[in-house]
């Protein structure tokens, strides 16, 4: 029964999904329809996705202004627009989708995001080289129905990452890949201020689903930084992912760091080779995670 219940509600945030990405689309058409009609008067106008509004749980708010004299083809978006928003609703107040609908939304791949800095970003290689992108070639040979979203920037800090979540949080994640420290490590930022960061990113997601699965990807710092912070820091990772019953690659750089020949000329960067390193460390982690059954809210 639980197993049923979980995955009624993973259609449910599927077929929701769905629907936001209909409203978007025709969002876009109503701005175009306002861009090509001249008009002095407007309306204003709110639809409702089931999401979230102003605090209250289970909705999201569309706000667009329309001319008083619309013409038909707007009209016409804007019936569509009410019928997704009805179908939004009678889906998370009453119903549940038909097995039909089940399967097709069952289907869709799950999205896993990597939330990370150059090393994710692949600065220095051809994005298909960085670790993200082997990973996704590592998911398709397995079989297994993920997509891989790369959202690492070069020389963003966790207080980066932090505030990007919330945008990355617009579409559904179902696995987060946690790849952020290494730029607040290198600039001797406080340990306390780093888990923070990193515990509120984790929030945030939960928040948001959940459901959703979390990899912690460990950081270390090198020697010359002092024991005292290179050891406080290490221990910021395995903290946070027994905190947060969260899965661990101790080191996401095992086997790269501090190897001339796996590292660019900056002795920071992995190259090709030292990617498809850091990609298996990564995949021993990810891969029991993504066979692992959904947990129920």
């Amino acid at each position: 029964m639980r197993d049923q219940k979980a995955t009624v509600g993973s259609a449910r945030h599927s077929v929701r999904a769905v629907i936001a990405n209909l409203l978007d689309a025709l969002a876009s058409k109503i701005r175009r329809a306002r861009s090509d009609a001249p008009y002095l008067l407007y309306e204003s106008r709110r639809f409702f996705l089931g999401r979230r509004i102003d605090g209250h749980p289970g909705f999201v708010s569309f706000e667009y202004k329309a001319p008083m004299n619309v013409n038909k083809t707007f009209r016409n978006v804007c019936w569509l627009w009410l019928c997704a928003f009805a179908v939004s609703i009678a889906l998370t107040v009453r119903g549940q989708p038909d097995t039909n609908t089940m399967k097709k939304v069952a289907s869709l791949p799950k999205t896993i995001v990597v939330l990370g800095d150059s090393i994710a970003a692949g600065m220095g290689v051809d994005p298909s080289e960085a670790y993200p992108a082997l990973l996704q070639e590592k998911i398709n040979s397995a079989g297994l129905n993920f997509t891989v979203v790369n959202a690492g920037v070069s020389g963003d800090t966790t207080a980066d990452g932090l505030n990007r979540i919330n945008w990355l949080l617009r579409r559904p994640i179902d696995v987060l890949i946690l790849e952020l420290g290494g730029n607040d490590g290198l600039r001797g930022f406080p340990v306390p201020t780093i888990a923070t960061n990193l515990q509120m990113i984790i929030d945030r997601m939960k928040q948001k689903n959940p459901r959703a699965k979390i990899v912690i990807a460990g950081m270390r710092m090198p020697p010359n930084l002092g024991e005292t912070y290179t050891t406080a820091y290490k221990n910021i990772f395995p903290e946070l992912a027994k905190k947060n019953h969260a899965a661990l690659v101790p080191f996401v750089l095992e086997g790269v760091g501090g190897k001339p020949e796996l590292n660019q000329s900056d002795h920071v960067h992995p190259t090709a080779a030292g990617h498809r390193i850091v990609a298996e460390n990564v995949w021993k982690v990810l891969k029991p995670v993504l066979a692992a059954p959904v947990r129920a809210e």
